[in-house]
Order: C-alpha cells, then structure tokens, then sequence
C-alpha cells in the first residue's frame, strides 16, 4: 500500500512538473521543434553553408550598399553614454547585396567555422582583406557583432519561436547576436572583370540563453556583395529633361537605351527612352541631332569603335522606321571608348561608360 501510494505521489508530481513546464514554455531539448531554413531563403552561389548549418534569417536587395569594416572598432567620437562604433578603415561597396544569418552546429567553434570559410574562399579565387578575434576586433569581445555588423536596427526578424523558445515570432533571428562570444570575423575579396565581390563573414557563440534553438551555438552572420551596376530605366529620363540638358550643356547622356553584351540589337525594354527622345524631337521641330554610342575599354579599340557606331546606327534606325522621325534630322556615330566619364578600372565606372548620347548638331 505504501509502495502505491508513494507511486502515485510520484505520478502526481511528474504531471504537475509537465504541466508547470508547458505553461511556461520550458521544454526538454528534445521535445523542440527543429529549424529548418527560412521561407524564402537560400545559399549564395558562391559561398555555400558550414556543413549542419540551417539559415534563420535572410535578405536579398538587387541593389545596396554595405561598409565592409576593414580595421578595430573604436568608439565614435562624440558617442557619449551610447556605445557608437566605427572601425579604423572602412571601404564602402554598392551592389546586389545578400544577407544570411545562420545557426551552426553546437559543437562546432567559431574558429573552426571561419577557418573553412577562409579555406574555401581562397579555393574560390578570393583574397583576405581583413581577419580579426575576440578583443582584437574592439575594445569587447562581441561588440564587432551586437553593435556594429548586427545592430538593432539591421535585425533579421523572420524565424518563428517554437514553443519552448519563449518570446513573439522573429525573436531567435532578431536576437541570435545579442550576446555573442568567442568572435572571429573576415573580411575578403575576389575580383572579375563582371564586377568585384566582396565577402564579410563573423561568426561568434550565442549566450542568449532565452532561445534554446540558438543558445550556445555559433552564430554565422555572411554578407554578400556583387559590385554590380545599378539597373538603370527603372526612372525614365523624359523629354523635358533631355532637352534642358542639350539647352545647357549640348548632350545628354542616356543610360535607358539597352543592347546585349557585344551586339548592337535594341532590347524590347529601351522602348520607354526613344519614345521620349522621339517626343523631345517632335516638340522641336528644327533640332537636329548626333546619335553617339560609347563603350567601355573591355575589348580592343577597332572593336569598341565598331561597336558604338553599330549601335548608334540601330537607334536612328529605329527611331526614323518606327516613330516618325526624319531621317535628315539624325546622324550616327561610334567614338568606342574614346570619351569616358569614369575609370574603366572598375564594373561601376565601365557602366557609366557604355551609353548613348545626344549631341546638338
């Protein structure tokens, strides 16, 4: 009898233990639910994912900007009792821009994981740009992470917390960096005559205990960067403009006017622009123009002279065949790569480059 009545007392308290750690969300690890990969989400092309890893947070922009840190956090002058940080050397890159935060293996050390990173980057043609740990990245082991790569305002919030995380949804990605340890960042560059990338990759041990799916895991945070142009046409210049630039200046330069790499065929989406340039043309009737192509310096200069004046040649054909202008009024010419605007050294100065202009005879 006593035996029974001391077994049911145990069963007694094991539900009442169960109970209590529903209620306030404190399950075992072994009754959470597993990550899985956002909705949406997926591995840059060229960087792949540390084996085991599973991505928490995502962001993808066809166009941004990112300052890659290229030296010790420091503190802002002027920061006052908020901890502002800028580091010693900076360098600011423009292009399509991917975010991804993810949650590596609990056993796996930050070091481990930036070293593979570091190996495989380098077997991918990239070269280091800057490598720090710990307090060697700042004044606080951590700070590199929670204040300046991962700050408030730059959180990810898309993972749902599973039931023994606690807290709304989006917190185990919002807060994967709130109190980071053992930090390790890099910093690397591979360069392409299509446009430079750039890799940030930081990694530290999360100690935010609240989330049981992220706490004491690395966290990885990798920013991709493809210095890409930005997509131009997206705002058409119109006819009013066009024609107070060739009041004041003479030309305008034009960047809505589209050919594939190394033919002289007008893309369906350059119709937007000569139906401007057909309007400015129309509402003057005694304007008469120069149509220029110009290039890059990618290709030999016979090429690019070529080249220029073939697709100089297609927009006055176009616009004389296909929007009513008199062929009198326009004149074709290719200067190739005669006439930059930018340094070619660069895929954001060569876009520059490649354009049509309008010339006042």
């Amino acid at each position: 009898m006593l035996r029974s009545r001391r077994s049911h007392a145990l069963l007694a308290l094991a539900l009442s233990a169960a109970m209590v750690a529903v209620f306030f969300g404190v399950l075992p690890s072994s009754a959470l639910a597993q990550l899985s990969d956002v909705k949406g989400s997926k591995d840059h092309p060229m960087v792949s994912r540390y084996a085991g890893s599973i991505i928490i947070g995502y962001d993808f922009r066809k166009f941004d900007e990112f300052v890659i840190p290229l030296g010790v956090l420091r503190r802002a002058a002027g920061g006052g009792t908020k901890v502002t940080l800028e580091p010693a050397k900076s360098q600011k890159v423009e292009g399509r821009a991917t975010r991804i935060l993810y949650v590596g293996p609990q056993e796996r050390s930050p070091l481990e994981i930036v070293r593979n990173y570091e190996l495989e980057l380098k077997k991918s043609g990239f070269e280091p740009l800057y490598t720090c740990a710990g307090t060697q990245c700042g004044e606080q082991d951590g700070w590199f992470g929670h204040f300046y790569l991962y700050p408030l305002g730059k959180h990810l919030s898309q993972t749902p917390a599973h039931s023994g995380s606690g807290g709304p949804a989006g917190q185990v990605s919002e807060y994967a960096l709130s109190s980071p340890v053992n930090q390790r960042y890099l910093a690397a560059k591979r360069s392409r005559p299509e446009g430079d990338v750039y890799v940030s990759v930081y990694v530290a041990t999360s100690r935010w205990n609240y989330h049981k799916d992220t706490a004491d895991h690395p966290i990885i945070l990798l920013d991709v960067i493809d210095a890409v142009p930005i997509e131009t046409g997206m705002v058409t210049i119109d006819a009013a403009a066009m024609a107070k630039d060739i009041s004041s200046t003479g030309h305008v330069a034009l960047y809505g006017i589209y050919f594939d790499t190394d033919k002289a065929d007008l893309k369906p989406e350059s119709q937007p622009t000569l139906q401007e340039i057909a309007r400015l043309l129309k509402q003057d009737a005694a304007l008469k123009l120069y149509v220029v192509g110009h290039t890059d310096n990618v290709g030999g200069f016979d090429y690019n002279s070529g080249l220029s004046e073939r697709r100089a040649v297609a927009v006055v054909k176009e616009l004389t065949a296909n929007h009513g202008i008199a062929a009198t009024r326009l004149k074709a010419a290719g200067v190739g790569m005669l006439s930059p605007v930018a340094p070619n050294d660069r895929e954001e100065g060569r876009a520059k480059n490649r354009r049509v202009e309008l010339v006042k005879q």
